[in-house]
């Protein structure tokens, strides 16, 4: 027993040293297995949906920027479950995860005039996939013993508090992530070349990159602070037509780039309105927010921001039916949005719904499953039923989560503890 446990500690010291001998320039270990980092992938793939207001809610440029995805894809060398997702929010801004996801914004659709700069973009930040680029720095962060203690992210809710709580560090860091100029020349070259063999115009990323520059004089673009643009990547970029020379027809926009274009100048208005309401609730100026998000609802009944905004408000001022009803309508056209399944449950325990509470903060711990404030309300839902370990088991997830300064925190903590105490006691 003494041995193997000997082995077993020399043997992980042997992958650490050498792993903090690799360095960005270095020898790449591969110590994330590919299912891992898919499955990574997923585990923060709707974090960065809930960040950016969730999934733009028309099917068809769900299906649009899907399908230019996957034949971009195509031309990867790593065969991955690439997914494409548009968001509500209206920075301008794209990015990818490990393991195949791949964000963009309605802001930065609505930047771009045609499909084969939008095609540049998807391409790029397919290409920061291909170069595992973010496998590279999670090894950098994750020691490998956090790794082995992970099992399978398959039910991740499952994992200790301690452990989803760094997992949700790194999501934070994966959000914010910035490439090194390197990295951002290999991605810059895939992009070229996997637009290129989709048969896109080569100029449409350099259009792109000028737009960009273009705009860093006024409002920078959210892509810039995570994707630099120094002046060579232009240049580089022009260099790669240069050698490949490319010749024949090939794609610069599309009747239906435009199509999908259009349907979203439609919505605008909806989601400036949605801008507006944010700044007024930012200022706690609950009463005029909560009239420009219903603006923004009579113009687009769809706005699933608009939605999940009136739920919280409603619920500040404890009219939990009507928060109910806002969240549930939200949940009914984004089922993965996870700040409106945790309105909706909250509210139905609010009202004493407890098995439909049950059912969204579930779903909701599933989506997020490292922000405390789900367990808690879990945790709420099992005391309110009698069922003490299952409520405990809540709690204590919910303490080592946190955050320690959210207002249920302290809550959270003494029920935790004269639970644990009456539980132990008998």
């Amino acid at each position: 027993m003494f041995l193997k446990k000997f082995l077993t500690t020399i043997y992980l010291f042997l992958v650490l040293f050498v792993s903090g001998c690799a360095n960005s320039n270095g020898p790449f270990l591969n110590l994330i297995p590919e299912e891992k980092e898919i499955e990574l992938g997923n585990l923060y793939v709707y974090p960065a949906i809930n960040e950016y207001d969730g999934l733009y809610p028309e099917k068809m440029v769900q299906e649009y920027i899907s399908g230019l995805g996957q034949r971009l894809a195509r031309f990867s060398e790593r065969k991955l479950p690439y997914k494409f997702y548009v968001v509500n929010s209206d920075v301008v801004n794209a990015f990818a995860l490990p393991g195949g996801p791949v964000i963009v914004t309605r802001g930065l659709l609505l930047t771009l005039d045609k499909e084969s700069q939008l095609a540049g973009v998807l391409a790029h930040e397919i290409g920061h996939i291909t170069a595992k680029h973010h496998v590279k720095m999670l090894e950098k962060q994750l020691a490998l013993n956090f790794l082995l203690q992970i099992g399978s992210l398959l039910v991740p809710q499952d994992l200790t508090g301690e452990i989803l709580l760094r997992l949700g560090a790194v999501s934070a860091s994966l959000l914010q992530l910035k490439f090194s100029r390197d990295q951002e020349k290999e991605a810059d070259y895939y992009g070229f070349l996997f637009a290129y063999k989709a048969g896109f115009s080569p100029q449409g990323m350099i259009e792109v990159f000028e737009k960009f520059k273009q705009m860093q004089k006024e409002r920078p673009p959210e892509w810039l602070s995570t994707h630099p643009l120094p002046e060579t990547r232009i240049k580089e970029a022009q260099n790669y037509i240069n050698t490949f020379k490319p010749s024949g027809a090939f794609i610069s926009d599309t009747e239906k780039f435009q199509k999908i274009k259009n349907l979203l100048v439609t919505t605008k208005p909806s989601y400036q309105q949605v801008s507006k309401g944010k700044a007024e609730y930012k200022k706690k100026n609950l009463n005029s927010a909560e009239a420009y998000f219903k603006e923004a609802l009579s113009l687009y009944p769809q706005n699933t921001v608009a939605l999940v905004y009136l739920a919280s408000i409603r619920l500040e001022k404890k009219d939990f039916e009507s928060a109910k009803n806002y969240a549930i309508k939200a949940v009914e056209i984004d089922p993965n949005f996870f700040s409106a399944q945790l309105i909706a449950g909250i509210s139905c325990f609010k009202i004493g719904e407890l098995s439909n509470s049950l059912v969204y903060l579930e779903k909701a711990s599933q989506l997020i499953p490292f922000n405390g404030i789900s367990y808690y309300y879990k945790g709420r839902v099992y005391e309110t039923q009698k069922q003490s370990s299952l409520a405990l088991k809540n709690y204590q997830k919910a303490l080592e989560l946190g955050p320690q300064q959210a207002s249920w925190y302290s809550d959270c903590k003494a029920r935790y503890q004269r639970l644990r105490f009456y539980y132990e006691n008998g």
